[in-house]
């Protein structure tokens, strides 16, 4: 297929994957500020350092409220990251794939943009009901995915459909829980607090985690919640659930076989899943959470940038080493 196909699928896709997250995100902050009493509920800047704007945000907005924060993370035309900005994004990918996609597809994400366009045109209802709102967002969102999934036919670019959401989804979950761990708690005395085991729960929601993992290991417990978003192997949105079925894309796309690689993002990535799929979550908080998932936030960035040169640049892909 052509690169340029090729590239507005893998963009389209991490696109969509991006503002499913934000409203994810938007929603389980605003239900923590009614369930934590007090300044502890208020945590609003957390949010925009998860998707990495902060600094945007900051040189923008005088304050960390809840209004500048939703609006900023929903209709602020300027952000790039904005749910608008994103869906727009994603709409104008659409738009250049309508004859690869199915008609659904296409007709799902058009009808989906004019819905968020016309919401943002009045961000004061947003801000009064962001629930409603992100709920109504997820609902079309998991529609998209399961039009992708039942009719679109499970092909080339089916894969570079799948492997752009699953590479930002990797992302997404990495940054949340670098937040909560790194950001959220006021000192170290609210470690397993009752705002601690609050906070876990809320980042498993945030992630549509929490049912799965309470049925897996029942009790929160902090060391078994990193480990399931990071190493488990059934949960959808686990880190190294998304990037081995990333891998899987990546080399069905290029028909070589797990275990060796043929171009830079495999390598990249085959290095990634090799080490993630031999950690243990102890070794994970011996290096430090933090550490740990800034460094691997890093190799992603690395592996989009070895895709983007792989697949879709028309200069040859440039080898990154294990140093860089």
């Amino acid at each position: 297929m052509l690169s340029r196909n090729a590239e507005s699928l893998y963009w389209m896709s991490r696109y969509l994957e991006r503002t499913g997250n934000i409203a994810r995100f938007l929603d389980v902050n605003w239900h923590l500020t009614l369930d934590v009493p007090g300044e502890y509920g208020e945590q609003w800047k957390p949010l925009v350092i998860t998707t990495g704007d902060h600094e945007d945000f900051e040189s923008r907005y005088k304050k960390e409220s809840k209004e500048n924060v939703i609006y900023f993370l929903t209709a602020d035309p300027q952000n790039p990251n904005s749910i608008l900005s994103c869906l727009r994004a994603a709409r104008q990918n659409a738009v250049t794939i309508r004859d690869i996609i199915p008609t659904e597809m296409w007709e799902a994400v058009n009808v989906f943009y004019h819905y968020v366009q016309n919401a943002c045109r009045r961000p004061q209802t947003i801000l009064d009901d962001p629930n409603a709102f992100c709920a109504e967002f997820k609902w079309r969102n998991l529609t998209i995915g399961g039009i992708a999934w039942d009719i679109m036919a499970h092909d080339e670019p089916w894969s570079f459909l799948r492997l752009g959401g699953l590479v930002e989804r990797a992302d997404k979950t990495s940054r949340i829980l670098d937040v909560k761990y790194f950001l959220l708690l006021p000192s170290l005395d609210h470690v397993g607090s009752a705002l601690d085991y609050v906070q876990w729960a809320a980042l498993l929601k945030a992630v549509g985690g929490f049912q799965a993992f309470r049925h897996a290991y029942g009790r929160i417990i902090p060391e078994k919640v990193v480990e399931f978003l990071i190493l488990d192997h059934d949960f959808p949105r686990s880190i190294l659930y998304c990037l081995t079925a990333a891998q899987q894309c990546l080399h069905e796309i290029t028909g070589t076989r797990i275990g060796y690689f043929s171009n830079p993002a495999e390598l990249q990535l085959g290095q990634i899943c090799s080490g993630l799929s031999y950690h243990t979550v102890a070794e994970i908080f011996r290096q430090g959470l933090h550490e740990f998932t800034d460094n691997l936030q890093i190799r992603l960035n690395i592996l989009d940038r070895a895709i983007c040169e792989t697949f879709f640049s028309l200069l040859p892909a440039i080898e990154q080493n294990q140093e860089q």
